[in-house]
């Protein structure tokens, strides 16, 4: 059955979730403020987010910032090991206590009046003591500890202390967070850098785009000029039967654009190395026995999909993409490089190559993608009248044994998944 092109007139009794009705949402989603504040409180407060990778913070007081909603936190190793994610606020008067995006500390002292506090947030020390008699118990005043989970090196951190284990939430994602990391050939994962931009849109338009492979040809026409016939052809999915997007429970979808990368450590020999990457192949050949050198070459590009994890970071091929929402008409992104630890530096210095080629921040990718969603959200404005479709392949979608929905990854089933979850948080 079709879905409806057209809302319902909305009432003062319209809950949230009635902006979404099967395959069309009500553009109010990317303009409402009031929507945005409730999507903070409903969404990003209750949920997991990831905030990390272990690679960030791999030695006791290292430490990286990072956003969960619009409040500010510290995700930090302590002399234990042990992962904390503190929030990034004094318990005196509110500031924040570390303004650095990353580096090593033995502590967090607030520049407005100098409270410390330990790695683990415990306050240590205040000055001028003796205003606080029978007044300040330190115990009672630590930077708030948030709910850590981990998986494959991805960490997570919640406000909710109640939530379900992270495993659970990820479900069905954590067989494709494996197969994501397998790009590392034999290596762990590691991050290179990252770059931030911003762009005047709401964050769900960014959600939708990591599992749209209808928008891949139109949008990054350029990017496909630009390379070599054979990355062109590798990336041309648009007729390929095996190219399909699948939904994986939670708002998590995963979307499959180069078939034979997406389990790595398959291969039958048939797929000829490209030749842009010969010299690679030739300093590789120097040391390495051929079985391990055509690893890493087929791993260049990263994994084969991109996988969407619900509310706010994808893991695209070869990078991660975190969106931070600032407003309801503005987010913030951060394109992180990815490249083997302990891997040969050439295979790492290509890498970063790609990324910069496509992701960085004078790639061709960024700036057209930032395009599109700011002429989304410029659409929003026509209101109801003019709902968002997201109902491309809903007739042709199907439901394998594990009841995901299964269908081609030019169709919005990512889409319809992603909202679905957001609907179920925010009827809550």
């Amino acid at each position: 059955m079709n879905a409806p092109l057209r809302f319902h007139p909305r009432t003062t009794d319209t809950s949230y979730g009635d902006l979404v009705q099967d395959a069309v949402v009500d553009p109010s989603l990317y303009t409402d403020p009031a929507i945005f504040e409730a999507e903070m409180d409903k969404i990003f407060y209750k949920t997991w987010v990831w905030v990390a990778h272990e690679s960030e913070i791999r030695n006791p007081g290292d430490f990286k910032t990072a956003q969960i909603g619009r409040q500010p936190v510290i995700v930090v190793r302590d002399k234990s090991g042990k992962i904390n994610v503190l929030e990034n606020r004094c318990r005196h008067r509110g500031a924040t206590v570390c303004e650095k995006h990353k580096g090593n500390a033995t502590g967090f002292t607030c520049p407005y009046h100098s409270w410390s506090y330990g790695l683990d947030g415990k306050l240590r020390g205040l000055p001028y003591p003796e205003g606080y008699e029978d007044v300040v118990e330190k115990a009672d005043l630590p930077l708030q500890s948030l709910r850590v989970g981990s998986y494959g090196g991805m960490i997570f951190a919640s406000f909710n202390q109640d939530i379900e284990p992270l495993e659970d939430f990820l479900g069905h994602a954590r067989t494709w967070i494996d197969l994501f990391m397998k790009q590392g050939a034999g290596f762990p994962i590691k991050v290179q850098g990252e770059h931030k931009f911003s762009f005047k849109g709401n964050w769900k338009i960014q959600l939708e785009n990591t599992t749209d492979g209808y928008h891949f040809p139109v949008v990054h026409k350029t990017f496909l000029s630009s390379v070599d016939e054979e990355t062109s052809e590798m990336l041309s999915f648009m007729t390929d039967d095996q190219s399909i997007t699948r939904s994986l429970g939670n708002g998590h979808s995963v979307m499959i654009m180069v078939p034979e990368h997406v389990d790595l450590d398959v291969d039958d020999g048939s797929e000829q190395l490209q030749e842009r990457f010969s010299h690679v192949i030739e300093e590789l050949s120097r040391t390495m026995p051929p079985e391990q050198v055509r690893r890493i070459v087929r791993s260049l590009h990263g994994a084969g999909f991109n996988l969407n994890l619900f509310p706010n970071v994808a893991m695209s091929m070869s990078f991660f993409r975190v969106l931070h929402p600032v407003s309801v008409t503005e987010t913030q992104i951060r394109h992180v490089a990815l490249g083997m630890d302990g891997g040969p530096e050439i295979a790492n210095r290509e890498r970063l190559r790609i990324h910069e080629h496509f992701q960085g921040p004078f790639g061709f990718g960024s700036p057209d993608d930032a395009e599109a969603w700011e002429r989304v959200q410029t659409g929003a404005y026509a209101g109801r009248n003019a709902p968002i479709l997201v109902n491309r392949g809903l007739n042709r979608e199907w439901v394998d044994d594990n009841g995901d929905k299964v269908s081609h990854s030019t169709d919005e089933t990512g889409m319809r998944e992603a909202y679905a979850m957001w609907k179920k948080m925010m009827e809550k």
